[in-house]
């Protein structure tokens, strides 16, 4: 039996959230100060007192969210032994630091380092991405190819479940093509851009060089990322894996299911919402989930 840490990405966050570990924890209250003063801004305001349309701004969802989930772990001491992490996106970030490969600080920096970059590559190419439900993978991956404009699949999230990420006029191209070939649903989602798609090659390369000056360690624990959906514990691997996952799609169910071949037995999510739990049940219903905000 082994428990498996899991982070969210981008869309978890919500007014209020962190509030209550910094009121009530002497040690989040310290890192969440750390963290507005790296930052040059409080962000601790924009969780806990800012509106819908401040959070989500990509400069400020990220940090927030790879904060609110980072600080729970570090509050939850010796209670806190993963056998492995993984992060859905953004959550890499978070799985990494929790698991001993990146400083709180330096994973703090990178990340924002990583929304400033992708807000910069949303506004240079207007972008968008849509959820499309119950079409199989194969089908999806057939009419994205098809499509003219940047249309690619960008989140598997679970069974019956994937993200398309692309030019505004190719998702909505995209879309009425997988209504007609049966998909329940292809609806466009509130996102600033095309995440996990060749539009965010100008932050990728920005980003690599931020990666690539930062020191990683190994993890105490293998690290299941997006790209390659196994463990990794070789730092140089993490790094490139980063890297390449700013333009190549999560492949958030594979991992899961390598996690669970591997021997997880228990889920457990750390951070805003509940969204982990919910994919996880639906790729396996035999495992434990739970979650902790």
């Amino acid at each position: 039996m082994k428990r498996a840490y899991v982070f969210p990405g981008q869309g978890a966050q919500f007014t209020g959230m962190g509030k209550d570990l910094y009121e009530t924890s002497s040690l989040a209250n310290e890192m969440f100060e750390k963290a507005n003063e790296i930052l040059g801004f409080r962000i601790t305001h924009l969780m806990f007192e800012g509106t819908d349309e401040d959070l989500r701004q990509t400069r400020v969802t990220q940090p927030a969210i790879f904060l609110h989930s980072v600080i729970l772990a570090k509050t939850m001491g010796d209670d806190f032994k993963p056998d492995m992490t993984a992060g859905h996106s953004l959550g890499e970030f978070s799985a990494l630091v929790a698991a001993g490969a990146l400083s709180f600080e330096d994973g703090l920096k990178l990340v924002y380092k990583r929304a400033l970059s992708m807000q910069k590559a949303c506004e240079k190419n207007p972008s968008t991405m849509a959820a499309i439900l119950a079409l199989p993978d194969d089908k999806v991956e057939e009419i994205c190819a098809g499509i003219d404009d940047v249309v690619v699949p960008a989140n598997y999230n679970c069974p019956g479940q994937i993200v398309i990420s692309g030019s505004i006029r190719g998702i909505e191209i995209a879309c009425e093509k997988m209504k007609e070939a049966g998909a329940k649903r292809a609806l466009p989602l509130k996102v600033g851009g095309a995440f996990h798609s060749p539009l965010m090659e100008p932050a990728k390369i920005e980003l690599s060089e931020a990666i690539a000056a930062t020191s990683f360690s190994r993890p105490n624990c293998p690290v299941y990322q997006n790209v390659s959906t196994v463990g990794e514990t070789d730092p140089d691997v993490i790094k490139a894996n980063l890297v390449a996952q700013l333009t190549a799609p999560v492949k958030w169910s594979q991992s899961v299911q390598n996690m669970i071949a591997d021997g997880a037995t228990e889920f457990v999510e750390l951070g805003p919402g509940s969204v982990l739990q919910g994919l996880i049940m639906k790729i396996d219903k035999t495992v434990s989930v739970s979650g902790k905000q």
